[in-house]
C-alpha cells in the first residue's frame, strides 16, 4: 500500500508535468526511488513515518523536480521528417500536370492528401503502446482480407487486390499488409513466442500471408512482407541460435517458391514481364515494348528535361501519374530533378531509420524499423523499375505515385513513426533479459 507522504509528494510532482502520457511512468520510478531512500533511513530513525519524511526532504522541492521533468518527457515532434513530407507531398502533384489523365486527378489527389494528412495526424496524437496487445486482431483480420479477395476482389492487372463497395474502389491488399505490419511488431515483443514447439507456430503464421499474396498474385506485396518482417525480426534482438536456424530455413524456402511460382507461371503477365525484363527485344510486340520505350524517354531526358507540358513522346508512356512517376519526372524536369529527389527520399528514409535509434522502447523501434522498410523497398524499387534496371511488376512510388489506398497506407505508417518519435522520451524502458 502506497504512503500518503510518498503520495502527496507524487501529486505535486506530478501537477507540474503536462504530459498526461508520462505521469504513470514518472510515478513509478520516483516510488521507487523513495522507497529505496526511506529503507535507508529505517535504522536511523525511530518510526517508518520519520523514514519516508526523511526520504522525501532528500529527494527535495517537488514543484522544482516536476518542472525538470516536464522538460525531460516533453512530447517530441520531428519537424525535418514533416516537412520531408510536406516536399515530397508537392512533388506528387507535378506527375498530373500536363499529363493527360492529370486534370482528371488532380483534385482527387488534393482530396487523398487532405484524408492522408487526417490519418498521419490521428496516428500520430494516438498512443501506439495500445496497439501491441492487438497482434492477433490485426493478423487475423489481414488473413481474412486476402481470403475473401480471390472472391469478392477486384482484377485489374491480372491481379484481384481492390474490393469495391458502394462505388468506392479499396486496395485491401495493401490494407491487409498494413495489419500484418502491425500484427507482427506485436509478435516481436512477446519474448516467449519463439520458444519450443512455438517456433513451428511462428513459422506457419509467416508463411500464410506470403502464399496469399503469392496467390492474388502480387509478387511484389510477397517481397514488402518478407522483408518487413524480416528487418523486424533482426531488429527484435531475438538473435539466438534457434532464431538464426529459422530466419535460414524462411530465407531457402521463400527462395524457392518464389523460383517454383516463376517456373510454373511462364506465359502468364507476370512471367512475360519479368522474362521481358532480360531481354526486352524479344518482347518488342508486348511487355518488352515498355523496357525499350522507357529506355528511349530517359535518354533524351538531359539535365534539365523537357518541360511539364510534355509532348508527343511522354504522352505515350502509361500510368505516367502511378507508377511510372520517376521516368515521367526525370523526362519532364531532367536528371539533375531526378538525382536530387533520389537524394530527398534517401534523406527521408534515412531520418525514419535515425529515429529507430532514439527510441527506447523495443515495441516502438521494432515499428519503426519495420515502417521504414515498407516505405524504403517500394522507393528502391520503383526508382530502379522507372530506369529499366527492375522488372516492371506494379510498384508505385510511397507518397509521390497518385494516391488513394496506397498513399493512406503510407500516412498510417508514418503517422506511427512519427508517434513512436513523439514519445520517446515518455515511454518506459523495456527490462532487458
Amino acid at each position: 500500500m502506497s504512503s500518503p507522504i510518498f503520495n502527496e509528494f507524487l501529486t505535486k510532482v506530478i501537477s507540474k508535468v503536462r504530459s498526461k502520457e508520462a505521469h504513470s511512468m514518472i510515478r513509478k520510478e520516483l516510488h521507487h526511488h523513495l522507497l529505496e531512500l526511506s529503507k535507508s533511513f529505517e535504522n536511523r530513525v525511530d518510526s517508518l513515518k520519520e523514514a519516508e519524511e526523511k526520504a522525501v526532504q532528500e529527494m527535495g522541492n517537488p514543484y522544482s523536480i516536476g518542472e525538470k521533468l516536464n522538460k525531460l518527457h516533453k512530447p517530441r515532434m520531428d519537424w525535418i521528417l514533416i516537412s520531408l513530407f510536406i516536399v515530397i507531398g508537392a512533388i506528387s502533384f507535378l506527375p498530373l500536370i500536363g499529363n493527360a489523365p492529370g486534370s482528371l486527378f488532380l483534385k482527387q489527389q488534393v482530396i487523398w492528401y487532405s484524408l492522408g494528412t487526417i490519418v498521419l495526424i490521428a496516428f500520430l496524437f494516438f498512443d501506439y503502446q495500445k496497439l501491441k496487445n492487438w497482434w492477433w486482431i490485426f493478423y487475423s483480420s489481414g488473413v481474412l482480407v486476402l481470403l475473401i479477395l480471390p472472391v469478392f476482389g477486384v482484377s485489374a492487372g491480372g491481379v484481384k487486390r481492390w474490393i469495391s463497395f458502394g462505388g468506392i474502389t479499396v486496395d485491401a491488399a495493401t490494407i491487409s499488409m498494413l495489419l500484418f505490419f502491425l500484427a507482427w511488431a506485436g509478435i516481436f515483443t512477446k519474448s516467449d513466442m519463439f520458444n519450443g514447439w512455438k517456433q513451428v507456430m511462428m513459422f506457419g503464421l509467416f508463411w500464410i500471408p506470403f502464399m496469399l499474396f503469392m496467390m492474388l498474385p502480387s509478387l511484389p506485396y510477397s517481397i514488402f512482407y518478407f522483408s518487413c518482417v524480416l528487418m523486424m525480426f533482426i531488429f527484435s534482438k531475438k538473435r539466438k541460435m534457434s532464431e538464426v536456424i529459422l530466419i535460414t530455413a524462411e530465407l531457402t524456402t521463400c527462395l524457392l517458391f518464389i523460383v517454383l511460382i516463376l517456373i510454373t507461371s511462364q506465359g502468364s503477365l507476370l512471367s512475360d514481364r519479368l522474362f521481358s525484363f532480360l531481354s526486352p527485344e524479344k518482347y518488342f510486340d508486348g511487355p518488352g515494348y515498355m523496357y525499350i520505350l522507357i529506355k528511349g524517354l530517359i535518354a533524351d531526358a538531359g539535365w534539365f528535361g523537357n518541360g511539364l507540358n510534355g509532348n508527343s513522346a511522354i504522352q505515350s508512356l502509361p500510368d505516367a501519374h502511378t507508377e511510372f512517376a520517376f521516368p515521367y519526372l526525370v523526362y519532364s524536369l531532367g536528371w539533375a530533378f531526378g538525382i536530387a529527389l533520389c537524394i530527398l527520399l534517401m534523406v527521408f528514409i534515412w531520418k525514419i531509420s535515425r529515429n529507430a535509434s532514439k527510441t527506447k522502447d523495443s515495441y516502438g523501434r521494432i515499428l519503426v524499423v519495420g515502417g521504414a522498410t515498407l516505405i524504403a523497398v517500394p522507393a528502391i524499387w520503383n526508382i530502379l523499375m522507372g530506369v529499366g534496371f527492375a522488372p516492371i511488376v506494379g510498384v508505385s512510388l510511397p507518397f509521390i505515385s497518385y494516391g488513394g489506398t496506397t498513399l493512406i497506407f503510407y500516412s498510417a505508417i508514418l503517422g506511427i513513426i512519427l508517434s513512436v518519435y513523439r514519445r520517446k522520451d515518455i515511454v518506459e524502458r523495456p527490462s532487458e533479459v
